[in-house]
């Protein structure tokens, strides 16, 4: 219903904002790390939101990036995690090495956020790998003739898209972009930060 909420920062708190915009106040719940981006209170800002409806609640959930948004709806689809559950991760891990560690099988770092099991863990990275097969595409040409590297640096890349696609973008334009940087001397982790920045312009 809502994509984004663009107005004026009223009450900066812990847990929750409040965007005043058209007289009317927006109260949305964010992750710690997404309120300390901010700027202070009376500044002009843009936040991405997803509206949870339930029976006896309706409440706004904000980030300031859309990688934010879409990884907090990937956590929402995993069984037996929450909106406050979702909101606590994302204080705790970015979306890149979450997604690196949904690819890579890494339990030990997810288990390590707060609130997650190593159950929980094992389900995250099942069911979004899962998700990541589903909407993979099939043909594979592209990517190969884009990976005539030496092996290693075709893993990175491959594992750096992978991982993109978790995040929700598209084989193609990931593509696009990493034409765009040079990925040698990068690692996993980085060349998926530099492609987020390349896919946010």
């Amino acid at each position: 219903m809502y994509a984004y909420i663009k107005g004026t920062l009223e009450i900066k708190t812990a847990d929750y904002v409040v965007i005043e915009t058209a007289g009317i106040g927006y109260k949305i719940f964010m992750s710690q790390t997404a309120i300390d981006k901010l700027d202070e209170v009376g500044s002009k800002v843009k936040i991405h939101t997803y509206l949870r409806v339930r029976e006896d609640d309706m409440s706004l959930y904000g980030f300031n990036t859309n990688e934010e948004l879409r990884m907090f709806e990937l956590l929402l689809s995993v069984s037996g995690v929450g909106a406050k559950s979702a909101i606590v991760i994302l204080s705790n891990i970015t979306p890149s090495s979450f997604a690196l560690a949904v690819i890579t099988d890494d339990v030990d770092k997810l288990k390590k956020l707060p609130g997650i099991g190593p159950k929980t863990a094992q389900r995250i990275i099942l069911e979004l790998k899962d998700k990541l097969k589903a909407i993979e595409d099939t043909d594979k040409s592209d990517l190969e003739a884009m990976l005539q590297k030496k092996e290693s640096d075709g893993e990175k890349v491959s594992e750096a898209m992978s991982a993109l696609q978790v995040l929700g973008y598209g084989r193609k334009e990931i593509q696009k972009v990493f034409e765009q940087f040079d990925k040698a001397e990068l690692s996993v982790e980085d060349i998926i930060k530099k492609g987020l920045l390349y896919l946010s312009k």
